[in-house]
């Protein structure tokens, strides 16, 4: 089905909608995330969806995504048309296992963090009962007890 001029958005108008700066969303155009039209003037046109696209982009980079993350999960999306509820709930379901995994992560050094950096080591007197010898060095270098 071609594009009727009303469906495509300058990038000011994208911008305007999404929050974006226009730096930003030629950012993304770049890294191949949004992709333009353009017009015999050479002009930059987005098809509607690409807001759905840039919006799903700033969260996922809210909820600590990397940008070659947000790529993947993207490139996974159809390229022009708006994403369906079926398009969205497979990215959904890839973003939540990342995400329960962080959440199980910072809510282990959340609980941690006051009584033990987990050995990293700060000499803390419970580091005699639960790093008794520094047997935790035999794991590893960092804060073993936190990190995984």
């Amino acid at each position: 089905m071609p594009l009727h001029r009303d469906d495509l958005l300058t990038i000011g108008d994208l911008s305007r909608r999404t929050g974006l700066s226009v730096s930003a969303i030629r950012f993304y155009e770049e890294k191949g995330l949004v992709e333009a039209l353009r017009t015999s003037g050479n002009q930059r046109r987005f098809v509607r969806s690409d807001i759905r696209r840039l919006s799903f982009i700033l969260i996922a980079q809210k909820l600590g995504l990397a940008l070659s993350d947000i790529e993947e999960k993207l490139a996974q999306l159809p390229q022009g048309r708006t994403p369906n509820a079926r398009d969205w709930s497979k990215i959904s379901a890839a973003i939540r296992s990342e995400l329960n995994a962080k959440i199980t992560m910072l809510e282990n050094m959340r609980d941690k963090l006051d009584g033990c950096i987990g050995c990293g080591c700060l000499s803390l007197k419970k580091c005699q009962l639960y790093n008794k010898q520094d047997k935790a060095a035999a794991e590893g270098s960092g804060p073993r007890h936190v990190l995984p």
